[in-house]
């Protein structure tokens, strides 16, 4: 089984990676992506731009958010897993997300996008060696693993999904 190293998690993923701990990495991106489809198929479509609060991100942009974290850690992880020990710049998300043309997209078509990228870094992921999932590099001035990245995308995931359960549609 391969568990978090909590040595290489940086202090403001470790709420992320709380949420999956408990399982083997790749069960925690392959449970985490269809648990995150099944509550993303039911989005209506007409609910794709409401936001719980003024200044929060709608529905849409947060899905969009996801994908763009996620793809960030994957190539975060790639470049670690390959020896390149390049410092990674941090992003800034909220500069991201009105940026991500979420709104020109259907829920659907959003729903079909994170599931094709989550298979993509499951097979990332399934492809590197347990020398690499251990390998570690600096992203936002902080030191990380592979295999941390990887809790922290399906963590940010599940912390994303709660979020949208209980502040998108428990109100609706």
């Amino acid at each position: 089984m391969i568990k978090p190293d909590p040595a290489l998690i940086p202090e403001f993923y470790k709420g992320y990676v709380k949420h999956t701990e408990h399982l083997d990495m790749m069960q925690a991106l392959q449970q985490g992506g269809a648990a995150m489809m099944a509550f993303v198929r039911t989005i209506p479509e007409e609910k794709g731009e409401y936001r719980y609060a003024p200044g929060k991100w709608s529905v849409k942009e947060l899905l969009c958010h996801l994908m763009d974290a996620e793809r960030i850690f994957t190539y975060r992880a790639l470049r670690f897993a390959r020896e390149d020990k390049t410092s990674l710049p941090g992003f800034e998300e909220n500069d991201y997300a009105p940026r991500a043309n979420a709104h020109a997209r259907s829920i659907s078509i959003l729903a079909d996008e994170m599931q094709r990228l989550r298979a993509t870094t499951i097979d990332l992921f399934n492809s590197f060696t347990p020398a690499m999932l251990e390998a570690s590099g600096i992203a936002n001035n902080n030191l990380i693993s592979v295999k941390n990245i990887g809790f922290v995308i399906a963590g940010h995931e599940v912390h994303h999904r709660l979020v949208l359960q209980q502040r998108y549609f428990m109100t609706l």
